[in-house]
């Protein structure tokens, strides 16, 4: 009899740790994907690591941001760049080398768990950090462009150009009454910012800005990152779009450096 009750007793304990172990194992698989999801990038491909390069023209430096500092000439126009979602910042080096190559103070910060909407004023720290630089210009691609949008329509005194890469502004950020030069970039072979969907946002950008259409480009080259077979839907060289990318680009910066 007594017996029975301790085996009685002994077998609800061994079913309590068995429970209990099963919820700590549960939420030890959530933090783990958890984690993994908050803190995964898309790394960047080898040309992009190449344009890492100190060079006698350009330093890289990685604290507190992966900057691209001109060596040759002091710059006095920067130009700070969101990345989008999930992309590493290293992934945008071989554009940003050439910018940098012109002589531009180029400026990627790394956003927290790599999306841009959750620190789109890091743009104040950067440009605190540089008081030198007199002129800015802000840029960004997907999410990281629609932040870039954000923050001009926010702190428009402290922007002194903007460029949106394969995104738009969001609803409520209205620059149409800005006076700076705007330039808006996306390829044709985009999914969601299209022909349509940058039209109906039109009234919410200046009467001058400028739109480039890339015939054959699509999201994910206006980066040099890994991505999936099915995600590669530009018809057009990577190379090509660049260029396609930067010349705008450059344009933007020359116009705000004079």
């Amino acid at each position: 009899m007594m017996g029975g009750k301790i085996m009685g007793t002994y077998s609800k304990l061994n079913k309590k740790r068995v429970w209990l172990f099963s919820i700590l194992l549960v939420m030890a698989v959530i933090s783990f994907f958890g984690i993994r999801w908050a803190t995964y990038t898309r790394p960047p491909l080898p040309d992009a690591v190449a344009a890492l390069e100190n060079d006698a023209q350009v330093a890289v430096t990685y604290q507190p941001w992966l900057t691209f500092t001109p060596l040759q000439n002091p710059p006095d126009t920067g130009f700070i760049f969101y990345p989008g979602g999930r992309i590493d910042p290293r992934g945008y080096a071989s554009l940003m080398r050439v910018i940098a190559n012109e002589n531009y103070l180029v400026v990627v910060p790394k956003m927290p768990i790599n999306m841009a909407a959750f620190n789109p004023n890091i743009a104040e720290e950067i440009m605190a950090t540089y008081p030198d630089i007199e002129h800015w210009v802000i840029s960004g691609h997907s999410v990281g462009g629609a932040m870039a949008a954000q923050y001009t329509y926010k702190h428009s005194e402290k922007i002194d150009g903007l460029a949106i890469w394969a995104s738009y502004p969001p609803g409520y950020a209205d620059l149409s009454g800005l006076e700076l030069p705007v330039v808006l970039i996306y390829g044709s072979r985009e999914t969601t910012v299209t022909d349509s969907s940058v039209a109906e946002r039109q009234h919410l950008l200046p009467p001058d800005t400028v739109y480039v259409r890339i015939e054959g480009g699509d999201h994910h080259q206006f980066g040099s990152y890994l991505i999936q077979p099915e995600e590669d839907l530009a018809t057009i060289e990577r190379s090509s779009q660049h260029e396609q990318i930067l010349e705008p680009t450059l344009k933007l910066l020359e116009a705000v450096a004079k």
